[in-house]
């Protein structure tokens, strides 16, 4: 883990957007031998930002406790935009681009804040989940009335061009790719 800082709390008021969800400095452990921030490490660092994420929209640590829920990541789809080194600071910060009971969609954007470049971006679904069936179930209503106050400010932005994205070869004469993905 980094020497990260948690910053928003459920009482925040949704003043900014896209949310400013963990600080950190990229630890030197996490580089790898071409100089630069680890592929693994980007996906621990945007780990790390799920959980003052989580706390942000209300499905956090005391919550899960009363609920007995908890989420998981459904799915990850990370992009390495520029490289990072080590003693780094960075910065990552939350969009949230739809939900519905039971899954929460955002859009994580990893910053290197000296020289303020987009460093990675990672866009994920997380999903609801029963604590005791280990199951997706919908979650109550004070973390959905709160994704509803990040939503009046978040469906404003517009939706970063990464999002959705698939990875594939275009076709070309040069191509070779399986005949399943044509």
């Amino acid at each position: 883990m980094s020497d990260a800082s948690l910053s928003p709390q459920p009482t925040d008021e949704v003043a900014a957007a896209p949310v400013e969800v963990l600080r950190g400095t990229v630890l030197e452990q996490w580089i790898d031998y071409n100089g630069h921030l680890n592929a693994g490490y980007y996906l621990v660092a945007f780990d790390d930002a799920i959980a003052p994420w989580m706390e942000f929209i209300g499905l956090g640590t005391a919550h899960r406790a009363v609920r007995d829920i908890t989420t998981f990541s459904a799915q990850n789809h990370i992009a390495y935009v520029r490289e990072i080194g080590p003693d780094e600071p960075y910065v990552i910060s939350v969009q949230l681009l739809g939900f519905d009971r039971k899954r929460v969609h955002a859009f994580q954007v990893m910053t290197q804040t000296r020289d303020d470049y987009v460093v990675a971006i990672c866009e994920v679904m997380s999903l609801n989940i029963d604590g005791p069936t280990r199951r997706v179930a919908p979650m109550a209503d004070e973390p959905y009335e709160r994704l509803g106050e990040i939503w009046a400010v978040h469906r404003e932005l517009p939706v970063p061009p990464q999002v959705g994205r698939l990875i594939a070869i275009p076709p070309s004469d040069e191509a070779l790719r399986h005949p399943d993905l044509a």
